[in-house]
């Protein structure tokens, strides 16, 4: 029986269910090899060679495929059909050629198919070919970059900048847009503009709402009314005319369906839809693949095989009706930079069924198959068909002029099944109009425009909203009466990336593939450089300082279009266009000068550039007008940027004497740092250092190099800090009282938070127990704090009287058996499966882990630690048999 080899167990037993007993299909677990991490792995002095290496995991599948060609002498290579498929194609061949698994005269093809279907299997079966050379050229050329990228630089990192931990050719260049974003949000000066609008009525007594346009006869721009009082007269000028409709223009307009799903606009819709991070969505559309329910998901490409492009047509004239079938097929083009997969788009294997239908049980794989159904069908749906209507209001005297403006949908077409998010709110979605004839006044209505005006300023009036850029603040003026009312707004800076909207950046600009996106996002996330807040995401100082360091050291290759032009060039080598070594050759002679270089560079040196290139983010100008870089604590030291272990910060010059810092971002350390008032002679500060807020007891001497410092417990804001809280802080820790059987009971914070504890005689380090509440440090009396005790002594391995209840059962494990489930721990969230303990990603909501999510953590906690599944217990062997004495 031919072997036949894919990458996981689930895409093996689908296509074991298509290609029966006459073939055996085994997986290899994705990449058999890899470059081990050390110096060396690649050698650009000698031709780039690159010294591979099979995974310890890996060992036992490349085995199990040898053994499994000694019966027979026919390999087939099926892993996925894009340029990584291609790469572990050519690693298991080169693999087992090694081990000699694979002779002169072993038959070995190669088979690709773009989706798991026995149709689309047996068709592949029948068509085979070789390892596509240049594709895998490609691969090694992009792994040899990003190997001699990392390798080289993050070393030069972490000599010059203690804290950062690594720099990538393309993750470096992801971070560049966010850093950037930021810095032109923190820039941003936000501009003062006034709308005025009018609630109307018909004469039949229906409402709609008119924006005005025209102010003494002159069409009105965005900012012509720049500040209350214009606002305010341009209300008493509508209030104080009457006005009539001066004309009603209604235009057909038509709304086409967005073209199918490929691997950006499918990250991008779930985010947006659902909130799914690229990982977690191009991980429930592995598991779709794998089972045969849509197309192979790494893909730039938006064309349609014609057979199913004819089957969405079926679909939708029998669930919807032929009106809803356009008469010729809709054609989409690939407009995306570099697009160069050549794969189907995004669709599902079967057009007739929906998510109902097929009953999937994980809800991220349920509400993604949906997404992906639903948008296949629209693509190849009629139109909607609109009615767009312009109303325009005027004064007799032409002064004053109003615009109303609303659609109907005369046909809903593809908006029946499916329409498409938005990253931002639109401005132009208008509601429908009542009926309005030429001639007709315009009265005012007797209803008010508070409500919606108010219901704007609370959803608005914030100092930073859920878009992550600077809020509008709104404001109300009446004039005579509520149905003219005028509105306040600032200009906004662009909001930050989302992950989606961050994948759309990246692949506009031509950076990365559709296999690397979700990859890349999560890097920077996991090293640090970027936090996620809601769906957001901001830089962190360190992510800051790499940034600002690479462009001013390394500004070539964290250039956007640098990086896309060296994406085109690896697309050239994988059309057997470019010599892949030349390639390499030419990357390597600059960028290893550039390396040499930045080498030779003094700590100091590399601070002060950074610090110059920061100075307008470090040092904002101050209110009083005095100098920003003057300590706000001591009054004499200049402030500084400084690096350490946990990232940047700034810092006083006069360090050891004075000890204030704060972040990078802004100047919220200055409204921290200030001296609360003096106790005892002592002067009793608030201050910032590296790892929070704390309060301090006099100043560093020379005789007391460390004075009484006490850390802000959780709860504690340093703006509502007085010299109360802080004297209260201080004291600890605070006596209890004495135990029944000896010794004093005392609370203070420790590393883990609130405890109570008590040290028995003979005891070398005492009892220490939790407390829930921080504020229990100041008031526990000495009844609860003997029984928490007492408790933790009859269980000091534990933390708590019964073991903890699982936030979220999954169930058995599906490969190995034993409980798999979601437990809440000191650092988070975790699946939980026999002996091993895996941490959930900083994104993933603990309802949200699924079985195959979970399975996926544990083997990838258990293979770092060393561990595999779960071994059967060894059979004692038999005894030996005694031999019968020899006869002499």
């Amino acid at each position: 029986m031919p072997v036949v080899v894919v990458e996981s167990p689930a895409k093996a037993k689908t296509i074991n269910k298509y290609l029966g007993s006459d073939y055996t299909v085994l997986a290899s677990y994705g990449h058999v090899r890899d470059l081990p991490p050390k110096d060396g792995s690649v050698d650009p002095e000698n031709g780039f060679d690159m010294k591979w290496e099979v995974g310890s995991d890996s060992k036992k599948h490349v085995k199990a495929i040898a053994d499994a060609l000694k019966d027979d002498n026919a390999l087939i290579l099926a892993t996925d059909p894009d340029r990584e498929g291609e790469a572990i194609s050519w690693h298991l061949e080169e693999a087992l050629r090694k081990r000699k698994a694979i002779g002169k005269d072993t038959a070995v093809s190669r088979v690709v198919f773009n989706a798991i279907t026995k149709s689309a299997v047996t068709e592949a079966m029948a068509n085979p070919r070789q390892v596509d050379a240049p594709l895998v050229e490609a691969y090694l050329a992009r792994r040899a970059l990003d190997y001699l990228v990392g390798f080289n630089l993050s070393p030069v990192l972490w000599r010059k900048l203690p804290g950062a931990k690594s720099a990538g050719r393309v993750q470096s260049v992801c971070l560049r847009l966010i850093v950037e974003r930021e810095m032109e949000i923190e820039a941003f000066d936000p501009r003062e503009y006034w709308t005025v609008k009018a609630l109307l009525s018909t004469p039949r007594g229906q409402e709609y709402e008119a924006r005005l346009t025209t102010l003494a006869g002159k069409k009105l721009e965005k900012f012509d009314l720049g500040n209350a009082t214009q606002a305010e007269l341009a209300v008493q000028a509508v209030t104080s005319r009457a006005l009539s409709v001066t004309s009603v223009e209604a235009k057909p307009g038509a709304r086409n369906p967005a073209p199918p799903f490929m691997t950006s606009t499918l990250q991008q819709e779930a985010s947006r839809k659902f909130g799914m991070g690229a990982r977690q969505t191009m991980s429930a559309a592995q598991r779709l693949y794998e089972a045969g329910r849509i197309t192979y998901m790494r893909t730039d490409g938006i064309d349609m095989a014609p057979e199913a492009v004819q089957a969405a047509r079926d679909a939708i004239k029998d669930r919807y009706g032929e009106e809803y079938v356009p008469p010729s097929p809709r054609i989409y083009k690939n407009k995306a930079k570099n697009a160069q997969e050549a794969h189907e788009c995004i669709r599902p294997t079967d057009m007739t069924r929906d998510a109902a239908a097929l009953k999937i049980a994980d809800k991220d794989q349920a509400r993604l198959y949906d997404l992906i159904w639903k948008r296949t069908l629209a693509c190849q749906m009629e139109a909607a068909k609109l009615e767009r209507t312009t109303v325009e209001i005027g004064s007799e005297d032409g002064q004053v002029g109003l615009r109303a403006t609303g659609q109907v949908v005369l046909f809903d077409g593809f908006l029946r099944v499916y329409e498409e998010g938005r990253d931002e709110p639109a401005e132009d979605d208008d509601g429908r109009l009542p009926q309005i004839s030429q001639g007709d006044p315009a009265a005012f209505a007797k209803g008010s425009l508070r409500n919606q005006f108010a219901k704007a300023d609370k959803s608005d009036a914030v100092t930073e909203d859920a878009s992550g850029g600077m809020a509008r603040h709104d404001a109300a003026i009446m004039a005579g009466n509520e149905a003219v009312l005028a509105l306040q707004s600032f200009t906004q800076p662009p909001p930050r990336y989302t992950e989606a909207t961050l994948v759309k950046k990246m692949e506009e600009l031509g950076i990365g593939r559709p296999s690397t996106y979700a990859s890349i996002v999560t890097t920077i996330q996991d090293r640090e450089y970027v936090r996620k807040e809601g769906n957001r995401l901001i830089p962190e100082d360190k992510g800051r300082i790499v940034t600002i360091f690479l462009l001013n050291f390394f500004r070539q290759y964290v250039g956007y279009e640098f990086t896309a032009n060296l994406e085109e060039e690896l697309d050239h080598v994988s059309a057997g266009q470019q010599d892949w070594k030349e390639l390499l050759s030419g990357f390597w002679r600059d960028f290893s000068a550039a390396i040499a270089e930045t080498s030779e560079l003094r700590i100091k040196e590399v601070l002060d550039v950074l610090d110059d290139a920061l100075a307008p983010t470090l040092y904002p100008p101050r209110e009083d007008g005095g100098d920003p870089r003057v300590c706000p604590l001591c009054g004499e030291g200049r402030l500084h940027l400084k690096t350490s272990k946990s990232g940047g910060f700034v810092g006083c010059g006069r360090y050891p004497e004075c000890r204030y810092t704060r972040p990078i971002g802004g100047d919220a350390g200055e409204a921290q740092d200030r001296v609360l008032g003096e106790d005892a002679g002592d002067e009793i500060s608030l201050r910032t250092g590296r790892f929070g807020p704390y309060v301090q007891r006099g100043q560093v001497t020379e005789e007391v190099k460390k004075p009484p410092r006490a850390s802000l417990p959780k709860g504690w804001t340093p703006d509502a800090m007085d010299l109360e809280k802080a004297l209260t802080l201080l004291s600890l820790p605070r006596e209890v009282g004495e135990h029944p059987d000896g010794g004093v009971i005392t609370t203070n914070f420790g590393r883990f938070g609130p405890y109570v504890h008590h040290k028995a005689e003979g005891e070398a380090k005492g009892v220490y127990a939790n407390l829930k509440d921080p504020d229990d440090v100041f008031h526990i009396g000495m009844n609860r704090a003997v029984e928490l005790l007492a408790e933790k002594r009859a269980n000091p391995g534990g933390r708590g009287r019964a073991a903890a209840k699982p936030l979220k059962e999954l169930g058995e494990h599906p490969r190995d058996g034993g409980p798999v489930n979601v437990l809440d721990g000191r650092y988070g969230p975790y699946v939980k499966w026999d002996k091993v303990n895996a941490t959930l990603p900083k994104d993933t909501e603990p309802d949200a882990v699924t079985m195959d999510m979970a399975v996926a953590l544990i083997d990838e906690k258990a293979a770092k630690k060393g561990k595999g599944r779960k071994k059967a217990p060894a059979k004692k062997k038999a005894a030996p048999k005694k031999k019968a004495a020899a006869k002499k």
